[in-house]
């Protein structure tokens, strides 16, 4: 099997702190710049799973960099350079404590949260009569806080008003990108014959201004189904083919882990890793429309910290 990078500890020149995230390593220079590492841990349910997916931080870490370049004129993002296959380099941004989460169909939570008879997701009322991953009449924004332990929280924009954890300015902004971004992100995927279902959105201030933070489009940010034979299969029931890690989540349900108190992670199998890791790099290959190049892994840990340190020289 190949290396998979499960954890980073460098000590950079500068270095004033360091965050370890359910994905990313990210390491603070100074007062202006971030330095984010994306690992190869898989979470899930909240939970790092056991095991680390060899080069599913590469996968998220370039078509992150590919959607955030094809969409900057939209809104300005944090990035300033990717030096590594598994590392981008950008500005110290400020983050707002929500997420902002939107679906165009009704899939995953919001079809969980749905089939239990609700018809209300963070305080948008959601028509009768919908089937599982049927289109919605019209995209929808479901937040939710960020936190930074444990689960993230559904909340609706009149809380997140009520509370002041954004301001109405700042807010309103928010949804505009949040809705111009899911139209760029589903019109890239239409011509990759694919279906952006659902997707989320970081957004920090820098020097006043809002900037789009993170990975964007990614299998662990973003759910897509094949457009090819969509509505076929919704015609007669049938489950969608799509790309994510849904089916991660499913493998996890199926085996009695949902990250509620008292349940155990299943044991993760070699055969199971490299099927995960195989449906990441098809993802790739289906959403970026290139051949996924794999990089030298076999010293994985200096090859990143080398190329950290030799972009850091420059700024």
């Amino acid at each position: 099997m190949s290396k998979a990078l499960t954890q980073t500890h460098f000590n950079f020149p500068n270095q004033t702190a360091f965050y370890k995230g359910k994905v990313r390593d990210v390491y603070t220079i100074g007062t202006d710049y971030l330095v984010m590492v994306a690992s190869d841990r898989i979470s899930a349910f909240d939970v790092v799973l056991p095991r680390g997916i060899p080069y599913k931080g590469q996968v998220l870490n370039q078509i992150a960099a590919k959607f955030l370049e094809a969409t900057k004129d939209i809104v300005p993002n944090w990035v300033i350079a990717v030096p590594d296959p598994v590392v981008t380099i950008g500005r110290y941004c400020q983050p707002f404590k929500v997420e902002m989460v939107i679906r165009g169909y009704l899939a995953g939570h919001a079809a969980r949260t749905y089939n239990s008879g609700l018809r209300s997701l963070c305080g948008v009322t959601l028509p009768e009569g919908l089937k599982e991953n049927d289109r919605l009449p019209e995209p929808i924004i479901t937040p939710t806080t960020k936190a930074s332990e444990g689960h993230d929280e559904d909340i609706s924009r009149e809380e997140i008003l009520k509370r002041g954890i954004v301001s109405e300015e700042h807010y309103v902004q928010l949804e505009k990108y949040t809705r111009a971004l899911y139209q760029r992100g589903s019109e890239i995927a239409a011509k990759q014959g694919l279906i952006l279902v659902d997707t989320k959105y970081e957004f920090g201030l820098h020097d006043g201004k809002v900037i789009l933070m993170d990975e964007i489009h990614t299998p662990d940010s973003s759910r897509y189904f094949y457009k090819e034979g969509y509505e076929e299969r919704q015609s007669k029931g049938e489950e969608q083919k799509q790309l994510s890690k849904e089916f991660v989540r499913r493998w996890l349900i199926a085996n009695g882990f949902q990250g509620k108190e008292g349940q155990s992670i299943p044991e993760m199998s070699d055969e199971w890793v490299n099927e995960i890791s195989e449906r990441y790099i098809e993802l790739y290959e289906k959403v970026a429309g290139e051949k996924f190049i794999k990089h030298d892994v076999s010293d994985v840990m200096n090859r990143v910290e080398r190329n950290i340190l030799g972009f850091l020289k420059t700024i």
